[in-house]
């Protein structure tokens, strides 16, 4: 096991009981002819040949749905045949969770294995446009787009996005390339539909393309090599510990997750981000990396000696205050969740609020505009049973914490 450090990116572990797929040997950005040089040419395919070999590979998308990829990539095509319409393709690389950072550092180790896909999803899809959405300063894909000018038949075009929770999901991104703000919109028609420029529109998450230009080079079958019959593949995770660096790992589906974390010392793993659930030690021992759990590919601890519910409820604050305040749910109920989440998190009398969360989480479930209350919702029943004891504690005006340091990360609020 071999970890390599990339100039301003997170610490690499590049070979975690596999040899790696996707991220460049050595923490060293891949130029083109490096990069040709390392994976050979891509493979000329139909597209009926390239649906083919994705359906058969099994790859699932990486942005946190885990939707089948080949899906996605037909049911563009079709809308496009069925609307007289030319298809249009975004690359997501516009990572808005705070404790993310595997997109980031997937484009700037191995960007061309990103513009590959993207040529081949533009290919299969019969698109005219093509987009790289990134948050991050784009020099180092403008260079790498520069090499590839007279390779690519649909030049790519690169779109900074507002450094927001939500800039990510694909109607915002939409949204955003049409010029409007980044926020979400009602997904009818959805974007597959109507997105960019009211043509149907597939986004894609970029280390989903990456895995997409592999497949086309060396098969379904290579593809499979790693992972689980069911889980096939391998994935890219950022891990948070206390006292370490961030780092992003690339590990085969069903690898226990007491091979990536160090669990001795802690309570609780918060498992799929910030939209994800905490579980009890104990438990996560037993559990793999799995589409089922993994989410937006984020895995933290958290010590013994820290306050689950302090976490929690910093994390609340920041998504209620990250919320697009389009609907009730975001406008209302998110803040107040949120509010009485803090209540909570300090040690003394509770009266009503672990109900009043409960009954509002319920209200707001499945009644926004976009996920982000569901996902909100996730996170703060996973926390009110992983720490209810925790929460009787507190209740008594006692809380167990002996360290106050926060361990996830989350943005300041702008004035």
């Amino acid at each position: 096991m071999t970890t390599t450090t990339a100039p301003n990116a997170p610490t690499v572990l590049s070979d975690l009981h596999m040899s790696p797929r996707l991220l460049a040997p050595g923490g060293t950005p891949a130029d083109h002819p490096t990069h040709e040089q390392r994976y050979g040419p891509l493979t000329a395919l139909t597209p009926a040949d390239l649906l083919r070999v994705t359906a058969e590979s099994g790859l699932t998308g990486r942005g946190g749905a885990a939707f089948p990829t080949y899906r996605k990539l037909a049911s563009v095509a079709d809308a496009g045949r069925r609307t007289g319409r030319a298809p249009v393709v975004v690359a997501n690389g516009s990572e808005g969770e705070p404790a993310g950072a595997k997109d980031k550092t997937l484009l700037r180790l191995s960007p061309h294995l990103v513009l590959d896909g993207l040529r081949l999803a533009a290919e299969a899809t019969g698109a005219a446009e093509a987009y790289l959405a990134v948050e991050e300063d784009a020099v180092h894909l403008e260079a790498a787009m520069a090499e590839r000018r007279d390779r690519d038949p649909i030049p790519v075009r690169v779109v900074r996005v507002p450094k927001r929770f939500l800039s990510g999901e694909s109607s915002a991104l939409t949204q955003h390339i049409n010029g409007h703000a980044a926020l979400p919109r009602h997904q009818n028609p959805p974007v597959r539909e109507q997105g960019v420029h009211r043509a149907p529109t597939l986004v894609q998450n970029v280390e989903t393309l990456a895995h997409l230009a592999l497949i086309a080079r060396y098969g379904a079958d290579w593809y499979r090599s790693a992972g689980t019959p069911g889980e096939p593949g391998s994935v890219l995770c950022t891990l948070h510990a206390p006292g370490h660096t961030p780092r992003v790992v690339e590990a085969p589906y069903g690898l226990p997750l007491h091979r990536l974390l160090p669990l001795h010392g802690t309570s609780a793993i918060l498992i799929g981000g910030y939209h994800g659930t905490w579980i009890p030690t104990h438990q996560a021992a037993q559990l793999t990396l799995s589409t089922a759990n993994l989410g937006a590919g984020i895995l933290a601890v958290l010590p013994a000696d820290r306050c689950g519910l302090a976490e929690t409820a910093r994390v609340l604050r920041y998504l209620a205050l990250q919320s697009a305040g389009q609907c009730g749910p975001c406008l209302n109920g998110l803040p107040r969740i949120a509010a009485a989440f803090q209540t909570l998190a300090a040690p003394g009398p509770q009266g009503t609020t672990r109900d009043d969360i409960a009954r509002w989480a319920g209200l707001v479930e499945g009644r926004g505009v976009c996920h982000h209350p569901d996902g909100t919702v996730r996170l703060v029943r996973s926390a009110l049973t992983t720490f209810a004891p925790e929460l009787d504690a507190h209740a008594h005006g006692h809380c167990t914490a002996t360290d106050h340091t926060p361990v996830l990360p989350v943005p300041e609020p702008r004035s």
